[in-house]
């Protein structure tokens, strides 16, 4: 299996950092600090520096809030787009959005990939996906709606039901025209789950891999995390970086995360354990 992301052919065994950048004041994690728009592109520069492979631009918290309409979505996040893009014409570029209007906006801004986290509540967006070349990310979450939480959520097999729900989202954006090998799938843990399921997809990773369809995780510092481990957001780091190399061990190919350097280095790690890379340096024991 090879996926393509912007202008770049992967390999199945490909691990990438995915760095979130947040064009709101409210982000559950940074509490806007990136909502200014000379923070947001130092952090840009930041993550490119720490090995980013993929930036994703967000004009909504995932969380209940503010109603933000696609205009003001819009005004958020697709000047700076464009403001990447110009500035870093080889960095993959994704933009968190459900809403297809907004994903039509970035990608004529210059957009790679359409990160889907709420699981197709606009079923148009994979048309756009498509008429653009770009990429697509389908999530699951349950068919809870759009920045809500989930309330006493039931699965029968959680696992399935994520596994079945990926497919038949990825199988209808083929169909709509976007190419199969820009497709990609995400258990989108927190998102219509509790603890419990987020726990068990992570440990039953291996079976949406098996799928076929390159898998993303979304981990950095989520709720699942900080419930496990008793710790606030402050303190998710190394609960994050646990479930990282774990998810990777298990055949993951793109980590979105808040701290890049340290995944970075987890993900190189495993790589190396794998034998898909090769140290940086080896000279103990041979000279």
């Amino acid at each position: 299996m090879t996926f393509r992301l912007g202008r770049t052919v992967f390999d199945s065994d490909a691990r990438l950092v995915m760095a979130i950048v947040n064009r709101t004041p409210d982000s559950f994690y940074d509490k806007g600090a990136t909502w200014d728009d000379a923070a947001a592109k130092d952090r840009v520069r930041l993550v490119v520096d720490q090995g980013a492979d993929i930036v994703d631009i967000g004009g909504i918290k995932a969380a209940p809030g503010v109603e933000i309409d696609a205009e003001e979505e819009k005004r958020r996040v697709v000047d700076f787009v464009a403001w990447v893009r110009g500035t870093f014409p080889d960095l993959i570029i994704s933009v968190d959005t459900w809403r297809a209007e907004v994903g039509r906006a970035v990608c004529e801004a210059g957009a790679d990939l359409l990160n889907d986290a709420w699981g197709g509540a606009d079923p148009a967006l994979p048309a756009v996906a498509a008429e653009f070349g770009a990429a697509l990310v389908c999530t699951h979450t349950g068919g809870v709606p759009p920045r809500t939480r989930p309330f006493r959520i039931e699965y029968d097999d959680v696992v399935d039901d994520i596994r079945e729900s990926l497919v038949e989202q990825a199988e209808r954006a083929a169909a709509l025209g976007v190419a199969r090998d820009r497709i990609l799938i995400d258990p989108a843990h927190d998102f219509g789950k509790n603890t419990y399921h987020s726990l068990e997809a992570t440990r039953r990773l291996g079976e949406l891999v098996a799928t076929g369809w390159p898998v993303l995780v979304s981990l950095s510092n989520k709720d699942f995390v900080g419930e496990t481990l008793d710790k606030p957001v402050g303190e998710r780091l190394t609960g994050t970086l646990a479930t990282t190399a774990v998810s990777a061990w298990l055949g993951a190919n793109v980590f979105r995360a808040h701290e890049v350097a340290e995944t970075r280095q987890v993900l190189d790690m495993v790589s190396s354990i794998a034998g898909h890379r090769r140290p940086a340096r080896t000279v103990r024991g041979l000279q």
